[in-house]
């Protein structure tokens, strides 16, 4: 079976490809933005323009532009393939990059969120979660209790507002290569983002008359 991974939830945009669970390609880019315009001809540069049985998908949370495309993009292929369309939460593939770096760890997972906020979260050695992720202030996610382990793009600043507390912090972004590492219980078929955050507005159909 051959598994192609997409992973669009941060500033980095990473694709990896394998073939009965061997990774045989990948492409990794520290883009910022952009990922409309280097998603598909990443992809189409792989072997075989990246054709595969299954396609797994970060579904965030992260970037909402980026979340977004690497969904509409999965979906597409998936249809045209006749593949089966898998998505994954992006703070579980940090912590299981993280754990490879720290076999055995717990690992809390902070990264960039939206409005100056970071997205927090804690999982146990096995990978799974411990709860739902948080979006937080940094002086609420520093105040919080974490493990001694801690990835993502914003470990560093959320270390460094703990300087007593002795914590390892692993400044990874998510890389497509490292989705064989996910457990399987994370996969999913609901192929709906995680915002880990509540709307901006009220939509209209929401709102209460006066």
């Amino acid at each position: 079976m051959r598994v192609l991974a997409i992973e669009t939830a941060s500033e980095a945009c990473s694709i990896a490809l394998f073939d009965d669970g061997h990774l045989i390609a990948r492409d990794h880019r520290v883009i910022g933005r952009g990922h409309a315009e280097a998603l598909v001809p990443m992809i189409a540069a792989l072997p075989d323009k990246g054709r595969a049985d299954r396609i797994l998908v970060s579904l965030g949370p992260g970037s909402f532009t980026g979340v977004r495309i690497g969904l509409a993009t999965a979906r597409a292929l998936g249809f045209a393939w006749n593949a089966e369309v898998l998505g994954y939460p992006t703070l579980a593939l940090l912590a299981a990059q993280a754990r490879a770096d720290a076999p055995g760890s717990a690992v809390t997972v902070c990264v960039t969120g939206g409005h100056g906020e970071w997205f927090v979260a804690d999982f146990g050695a096995d990978g799974l979660p411990e709860g739902d992720s948080a979006s937080l202030t940094p002086g609420a996610a520093a105040a919080r209790a974490c493990h001694p382990c801690v990835a993502g793009n914003r470990a560093e600043e959320f270390a460094a507002l703990r300087p007593d507390a002795g914590l390892a912090a692993n400044p990874l972004l998510p890389d497509a290569a490292a989705v064989q590492m996910l457990p399987a219980a994370l996969l999913t078929r609901a192929l709906a983002p995680i915002y880990g955050r509540g709307p901006d507005a009220t939509p209209m159909a929401g709102r209460v008359p006066a």
